[in-house]
């Protein structure tokens, strides 16, 4: 039975979004994604962009995105979304274009890609997840990687002599002309999904409007390539994740 024929519209908290499809999700048990693909869904719904919009996928945890959310998608190499998402905004100055990117995709392989795009000022969209790692493969550093945080290939931490300090690349962005937002979120309780969910609703409406590139990066947790439970990622997080990637807007204008 429909939940939304038995329960009315002002005592609704929670439904899924007619443009999320059925499908059973790959992600593992306590991961950020699906929260925001259902805020991105949201956020498409309220608009009325579904037919309009176009997302760009590349390589990473999110690859299959195509197969959760009921729009038109592309996929690109691992990097070079917002490459691909230059030409179909181009191409397509009605649409509403945006990349959805991982901190191994945006910040390392698709770092040049990522800038010169914002630095030009395209009218996309960028949904960014920084987990700090490289999920996919198998839990490596990512340049988003935090000092003295172990992973698979940093097994005694991070050490910032030899491997870098960790990439705030969404701060770089903000000194960007071309960027007209830049916000850090996450969506780690339901007061922290709200804000999300306005900030990328902000974006797509800046990419409709013509005004420049928008990040809204999320920080996000890891439970597996962390090696932790859902909840003592989320604590972990906070701890750890916000001290260095702050929560807030950076560029809004």
């Amino acid at each position: 039975m429909d939940i939304n024929s038995i329960v009315s519209p002002e005592n609704l908290v929670y439904a899924k979004p007619e443009i999320m499809n059925d499908n059973y999700m790959h992600y593992c048990p306590g991961c950020s994604h699906g929260v925001v693909h259902k805020l991105v869904a949201d956020v498409i719904k309220e608009l009325g962009l579904q037919e309009k919009t176009i997302g760009i996928a590349p390589v990473g945890c999110a690859v299959f995105a195509y197969k959760y959310l009921d729009i038109d998608w592309q996929e690109a190499a691992h990097g070079r979304a917002p490459a691909l998402a230059t030409a179909v905004k181009r191409l397509n100055p009605d649409k509403m274009v945006f990349t959805y990117q991982g901190d191994g995709d945006l910040a390392a392989i698709g770092t040049a890609e990522t800038i010169h795009a914002a630095n030009r000022g395209e009218n996309i969209a960028i949904v960014f997840i920084n987990n700090g790692i490289y999920g996919m493969t198998g839990g490596q550093m990512a340049p988003t990687t935090l000092k003295d945080m172990k992973t698979a290939t940093s097994p005694e931490g991070r050490d910032v002599q030899t491997m870098g300090n960790p990439l705030k690349i969404s701060d770089m962005l903000a000194l960007l002309d071309g960027v007209c937002l830049v916000t850090r979120q996450s969506v780690h309780t339901a007061a922290a999904v709200k804000k999300a969910k306005r900030m990328i609703k902000l974006a797509f409406e800046n990419s409709m409007a013509g005004k420049g590139t928008s990040i809204v990066e999320i920080v996000s947790t890891c439970s597996s390539g962390w090696k932790m439970t859902p909840e003592a990622a989320n604590d972990w997080m906070v701890e750890n994740m916000f001290p260095v990637y702050p929560l807030g807007d950076l560029k809004n204008v």
